[in-house]
């Protein structure tokens, strides 16, 4: 009797193992890829210390949907150094985007509860208490998609770039390769097609509806609304409070 139990259990047990295995295979390989991934995507981050590639992940998506009608567009982009940006224009993105950005390491924990309270409060997203950081993460490296992975993604690429860039260097970049309008890029390509003039030169009131118009440069690239200019003027009581990098 205890014989044909154990010779019964035999091929259950045996059936088992080469499961186990091919799990043990799965979860190697797993590792492998992430390990290679992540090693893949901190090269990335180093190219952007020192480096102004020609193009981010997100204007080179846009480019390539626009060349779909005509081939021939071209995008509005001019890097300048971070000394060329007017002061204005920095203090008014940090005051419109991420008013903690020189305190926290990338992400901020105060902003995301306050847009998910918001969001809650609408029924839909209204808000999404991106740090800087994260939407540079998100621009320079990922596409438009609002999923899971690509939300880890962001995640990963904005710790690397906190471990990695100093914060000057993270607003510089956000700075040059923010969309600011219809095929505009950048703070020095913004100042230029809207008021003529290079950044450095920007006032107050212009840098501060320069910062305003971020979350939708496209809807209001040659758009004037009581909104934008509420909210500029918002923007503008709150500019001298932040602190921004030296």
């Amino acid at each position: 009797m205890l014989t044909s139990i154990i010779q019964e259990r035999a091929p259950v047990a045996a059936t088992a193992l080469p499961v186990i295995k091919l799990l043990k295979y799965a979860l190697l390989a797993a590792l492998i890829l992430l390990t290679g991934w992540l090693g893949w995507a901190y090269s990335q981050v180093l190219t952007w210390r020192t480096g102004n590639p020609q193009m981010s992940a997100f204007m080179q998506q846009d480019l390539e949907s626009r060349h779909i009608k005509n081939p021939k567009v071209r995008l509005k982009h001019h890097p300048v150094p971070y000394k060329r940006i007017s002061v204005n224009l920095k203090r008014a993105v940090i005051a419109a985007e991420d008013a903690s950005f020189v305190d926290h390491n990338g992400f901020d924990l105060d902003g995301i509860q306050l847009a998910m309270e918001k969001n809650l409060k609408a029924g839909h997203i209204t808000a999404g208490g991106s740090t800087i950081s994260q939407q540079l993460a998100k621009n320079l490296f990922l596409s438009g998609e609002r999923t899971l992975l690509r939300k880890a993604e962001e995640a990963i690429y904005t710790v690397m770039l906190e471990a990695t860039l100093s914060k000057r260097r993270i607003l510089e970049l956000y700075l040059n390769y923010a969309e600011w309008g219809n095929r505009i890029y950048g703070a020095e390509a913004a100042a230029r097609h809207y008021y003529g003039i290079p950044a450095s030169m920007l006032s107050p009131w212009q840098a501060a509806r320069l910062a305003a118009i971020l979350p939708n440069p496209r809807y209001y690239d040659g758009r004037r609304t009581e909104w934008i200019s509420e909210k500029s003027n918002t923007i503008r009581h709150y500019m001298p409070m932040v602190r921004i990098p030296r």
